[in-house]
């Protein structure tokens, strides 16, 4: 009766978020792969979609980039953002899309929540990024938007972003957006000593990176519909989530 009453409750839940809430899909993208996610949940869900920019656009590669971006991180400096073909204020629900540079959101966001009125909404974050971010850049948000409710987001690295339309339709199931039989994963087995197997795991899914991600020492695991997932924790302390799916193993992100 209890798992009828809760399958039920959660219906309810998502019959109210895709009938009655109206929602848009907002980001900012510099190399197409924040633009990829964008799209696909815009078109999963059927909501409006609209991008944004700063008047001084980051057009450099990517070693100009990080410079201009360190130098305005270091001043304090917050480009100014060109005016929006949507009115915010006309959606109850905002998937805020973003590339994570230096850890967090963009300085392209920086600008967009100072500048908009977020009072009320419920903001999804989602973003790209080359190794993680989702976690800080959320916790920066929930810092900038007091006033909004910062929902669980979704991350996914650039080196992935082809598997990013399967998982995002998980995500909207998962969370209420889109109705559907969300997938109930097991929790992650007991942390437990690396093996060489597990080793050759964490290797292979990490070895096309470009910085060192350090050293496994424990792992635990869990089967999923699509393979196994695994949650490495390396010397350092960080975490890192593997997944291996048709024999290839990949790492989805790093939260340090």
């Amino acid at each position: 009766m209890k798992r009828i009453l809760s399958a039920i409750a959660a219906l309810a839940v998502m019959t109210s978020c895709t009938n009655q809430q109206k929602i848009l899909v907002l980001y900012y993208s510099q190399t197409g792969a924040t633009r990829t996610v964008a799209e696909s949940i815009s078109t999963q869900l059927g909501a409006d979609i609209c991008s944004f920019d700063v008047e001084e656009t980051y057009d450099g590669d990517f070693n100009q980039t990080i410079a201009r971006c360190q130098q305005e991180q270091a001043s304090g400096f917050i480009p100014t953002l060109k005016p929006l073909s949507v009115d915010v204020a006309g959606y109850d629900v905002i998937f805020l899309g973003y590339p994570v540079w230096f850890g967090t959101y963009a300085p392209v966001v920086a600008a967009l929540v100072k500048n908009e009125q977020f009072k009320g909404k419920t903001v999804v974050p989602f973003c790209t990024f080359g190794s993680g971010g989702l976690n800080t850049s959320s916790a920066d948000l929930e810092k900038a938007l007091p006033h909004a409710k910062i929902a669980q987001g979704y991350g996914v690295r650039n080196a992935r972003v082809d598997k990013a339309p399967a998982e995002i339709a998980r995500f909207l199931v998962r969370n209420g957006y889109l109705k559907g039989e969300p997938v109930n994963l097991p929790d992650y087995s007991q942390q437990i000593p690396v093996t060489e197997t597990e080793t050759a795991v964490f290797n292979e899914a990490c070895s096309d990176y470009q910085f060192p991600l350090g050293v496994p020492q424990t792992y635990g695991a869990r089967p999923t519909p699509w393979g196994t997932e695994y949650l490495f924790k390396v010397q350092n302390g960080t975490t890192i989530y593997v997944t291996v799916t048709e024999g290839k193993a990949e790492f989805t992100q790093v939260v340090r």
